[in-house]
């Protein structure tokens, strides 16, 4: 398990113009080890950005992303990757590709240029495919999928990498209820440092540790669920109104959208 700490980051499209458009502003966030970190925000609030920075796909302007102590951008890719997971929205092109052919990617940051497959990484493949439901799929052609086995198999790979941390780009997007369930429930299981952005918010409400509210760039305000998920925030972020009780079974905050008639 792995820490995350950023501090201070801001990202423009362009730093270079004259009035550079700055789409993340100091920025600080913090994911402890074993901690699961939830992200939520409107529609072009910064989340992706947000993510792509901590995984180390797009460099920020100013600030520090430290990983274990470790400055990230002072690393090699290839540490990186040997230490952060991610998941995606969007799925690889496969060309031909099964399933277990696309979970055991992820045990590239690990071999040599040279290394060919051993028994240990079918060993580590199979598990990771077992974990997620999809055991018996390990030969079945990826493109063929539904979206939900995909998004599976993309988790699969993002086990099979070995990870400190994971990072989730809306997670359930491509699930239906059952698995979107079974696949956060999962993930708590593993105690793996987390941190994921949501669209639903009673999915955050239910499974993250803590939560950070990103709007324009900027962070407005982080906390356990029930500290965030107020009926006026709710409100301030999204423009809608909302009842939120506690969920009658568990306690975390429930949020129920109010529509007008």
């Amino acid at each position: 398990m792995s820490t995350l700490n950023i501090e201070g980051l801001s990202w423009a499209v362009d730093t270079r113009s004259r009035e550079p458009r700055w789409l993340l502003s100091a920025i600080d966030l913090y994911v402890d080890e074993g901690e699961f970190v939830g992200l939520i925000g409107p529609n072009g609030s910064g989340k992706t950005s947000l993510l792509r920075c901590a995984y180390r796909s797009t460099q920020p302007a100013s600030g520090r992303l430290e990983l274990d102590g470790e400055d990230l951008w002072r690393r090699s890719p290839r540490w990186s990757a040997q230490r952060i997971a991610v998941v995606l929205q969007e799925f690889p092109q496969e060309f031909g590709l099964t399933a277990g052919d696309i979970a055991a990617m992820g045990r590239t940051p690990h071999k040599g240029l040279l290394d060919g497959d051993t028994p240990e990484d079918a060993r580590v493949v199979a598990q990771a495919l077992q974990q997620v439901g999809l055991g018996s799929r390990v030969d079945h052609a990826f493109a063929t999928m539904s979206g939900g086995e995909k998004q599976r198999v993309l988790l699969a790979r993002a086990l099979v990498q070995q990870p400190g941390l994971l990072i989730l780009d809306e997670p359930t997007n491509h699930l239906d209820p059952r698995y979107q369930l079974e696949l956060l429930q999962h993930l708590r299981s593993l105690g793996l440092s987390t941190l994921a952005s949501f669209h639903d918010l009673n999915l955050a409400a239910a499974f993250c540790d803590r939560l950070y509210v990103i709007d324009e760039g900027r962070l407005i305000v982080s906390g356990t669920p029930s500290e965030v998920l107020t009926a006026e925030l709710l409100q301030q972020i999204f423009g809608v109104e909302a009842l939120v009780d506690n969920h009658p079974l568990h306690g975390y905050p429930r949020i129920t959208w109010i529509t007008q008639p």
